[in-house]
């Protein structure tokens, strides 16, 4: 047990009995910092006693509703899982079905699972049924077909609880067995309960629709031990899936599922250069005289660190560089070292000079139109990472250490560029912002604003949303804070529930220009009604900023509005520390104001008295039309 946390017990409980507030981020950082099972179990009993108490957490808090249910006997798991929820700042209610009832309770549209109405599902599928029963000797197509037969039943039972709640699912796959029976047949047939769960779990995953995200119990089961994530007297006494460490890593993997779910990944990973990228300093050791490359080991695993970003680059990161060395000896080491991985062009920002590396990163930040929030700064220096905590205190820090053999580890386990999905903006990402630099370059050479749209040569589509496009849909929805009219976040179910609602209608918006193409660039949800539509939600990203593109939206939503019949359409802003910029667009549009009260302010337009904005987009879709 770590040292500190019996005196960390002791204080939680002096401020229970004191009904301190403080008790709440005290609770999250104890159960942030430790991941045993003991101790997790005593901070529950305090998290109790304080809700018994009526010691509610201050504001503001997201609630969440969350159910559990499946093959085995949910707590204590659902205490487990409520802590840790409550560390990620969110205000949970927890549902656990009964031991192995989960089939009635997804299958009876009347069952408390509905009546709790969820907005996450999570099931618990029990590994006793997902068995091959046909024997060794069955054929292969066979035993292929119970593997499929299987996948198909739990997809089913998702798309159920989907359909009647709305709810997106977590879907546990299963732990692999972790003992030698049968051998080395295991590789050889389907048949064995290794392969033929390893063989669904690959099924699963391929298979799963967007509301369906994995849980991936395999993979826990796998990183802590097959033998120490199982303890058979807990399933023969108590019906629990597994040891005690493990429901330590499941809850976590629940609270983590869910937290990315609401929030977006990462965007950019700012690294240094010395001692990062290569070992030595290029300033004095000169490109000759750095560790990098297959001829060290040292070299080697600097080398793997760079393919490693690499790696995050093409799943959408956007990799910068900052460093304390002269600009021509930096750039000269990125291009003309021979074993460099990365070169100029996979940096959509490389600042290199003396100046403080936090006014480096608020320049990036300011180039590219992102928030410092959304930056991860990554230094072997403790000293860098101090000063960028200070001066730039949005930004994660992430300190190296002194092996660069661990480096990929500890960057992969911060868990701060895990995808939900990779859509095809994210792997063009850094492409789209090199793209924006020609065009900066152009319009600094530009006599005047309305020549340098014109010379863009833009083409809008505007349609309404399809399901193909869900996915890139929600990530804009969940990780635009700047344009972004109301900040209504929305899952990928709630999104596809959309498709097809007469209650709603949700657009988008793609954009191309002669220096290449931005994608899906811009989310409306218009919320329908006879005499009035209302722009439900409006967000675009930064990167098409003052490119026409908000005065070419509303003319298709204005078209929307008309051809329903509608004589208004009402536009709410709801000012956030983030959504300055759009404090005044409605006006600016021509909306004229209607009510006012607090942070929010509605605003209204006339379908009849309205005029189409002339703009430089050629547009097409069919709200374009």
């Amino acid at each position: 047990m770590n040292q500190h946390i019996p005196a960390v017990i002791a204080r939680l409980k002096e401020q229970l009995r004191a009904a301190d507030q403080a008790f709440w981020p005290e609770l999250a950082r104890a159960a942030a910092s430790t991941r045993e099972f003991d101790v997790r179990m005593q901070l529950l009993t305090l998290l109790r006693r304080a809700c018994a108490a009526g010691l509610t957490a201050p504001p503001p808090r997201a609630t969440l509703r969350l159910a559990m249910v499946g093959g085995y006997t949910l707590q204590p798991l659902g205490g487990l899982v409520e802590l840790s929820l409550r560390s990620a700042d969110l205000e949970p209610r927890v549902f656990t079905g009964e031991y192995d009832n989960h089939m009635a309770e997804i299958l009876r549209s009347d069952s408390a699972l509905y009546e709790f109405d969820p907005q996450i599902v999570f099931i618990l599928p029990p590994e006793q049924r997902c068995a091959f029963t046909g024997g060794f000797g069955a054929p292969l197509p066979e035993q292929r077909r119970a593997v499929e037969g299987h996948r198909d039943e739990l997809l089913e039972l998702c798309r159920v609880v989907h359909e009647r709640s709305r709810a997106e699912i977590l879907l546990a796959n299963y732990l692999l067995p972790e003992r030698f029976d049968p051998g080395a047949a295991r590789t050889r047939t389907l048949a064995a309960d290794y392969s033929f769960r390893k063989a669904v779990n690959l099924e699963l995953g391929l298979a799963a629709p967007s509301y369906v995200h994995i849980c991936d119990l395999e993979f826990l089961g796998a990183r802590r031990g097959g033998l120490a994530s199982r303890d058979e007297r807990m399933w023969f006494e108590s019906k629990q899936i597994g040891s005690a460490a493990l429901l330590v890593d499941i809850a976590d993997e629940i609270a983590q599922l869910t937290r990315a779910l609401r929030h977006s990944p990462k965007k950019v990973l700012v690294c240094d250069l010395d001692q990062t990228l290569w070992g030595g300093v290029v300033g004095d050791d000169g490109i000759e005289g750095v560790e990098l490359g297959n001829t060290s080991p040292r070299g080697e695993a600097f080398k793997a660190f760079q393919a490693y970003l690499a790696a995050l680059k093409d799943r959408g990161v956007l990799l910068a560089a900052v460093t304390k060395n002269e600009p021509e000896v930096a750039t000269a080491m990125v291009e003309g070292h021979p074993e460099m991985v990365l070169r100029m062009r996979d940096f959509v920002a490389f600042k290199a000079g003396w100046g403080p590396k936090s006014d480096s990163l608020k320049e990036i930040a300011s180039e590219l139109r992102l928030g410092l929030d959304s930056f991860v700064f990554i230094d072997d220096n403790p000293a860098e990472i101090e000063i960028v905590r200070q001066f730039a205190p949005e930004v994660t820090g992430i300190l190296l250490g002194p092996d660069p053999s661990e480096f990929r580890a500890v960057v992969a386990d911060s868990r701060l560029f895990e995808p939900r999905a990779i859509t095809a903006e994210d792997q063009a990402r850094t492409r789209q912002y090199q793209e924006e630099a020609a065009r900066t370059a152009l319009a600094g050479s530009a006599t005047d604003m309305d020549s340098y749209l014109r010379s863009l040569e833009m083409e809008a589509t505007i349609t309404a949303l399809a399901e193909q496009d869900v996915p890139r849909a929600a990530q804009l929805i969940n990780k635009s804070n700047q344009f972004n009219l109301t900040t209504v976040r929305r899952t990928e179910a709630q999104m596809l529930a959309m498709i097809g609602s007469t209650s709603h209608v949700c657009l988008t918006v793609r954009l191309r220009d002669r220096f290449g193409d931005y994608g899906l660039i811009c989310v409306v949800v218009l919320a329908l009604a006879a005499e009035t539509i209302e722009i439900d939600t409006w967000l675009m990203s930064c990167r098409v900023l003052n490119r026409q593109v908000e005065e070419e939206t509303l003319n298709a939503i204005v078209r929307r509005a008309a051809a329903r019949g509608a004589k208004t359409v009402s536009g709410r802003y709801v000012a956030t520390p983030k959504n300055k910029m759009v404090r005044d667009l409605y006006p600016r549009l021509g909306f004229a104001p209607h009510a006012q009260q607090d942070s929010e302010s509605v605003y209204r337009l006339s379908t009849a008295d309205y005029r189409r904005k002339p703009t430089w987009i050629r547009v097409k879709g069919e709200a374009g039309t």
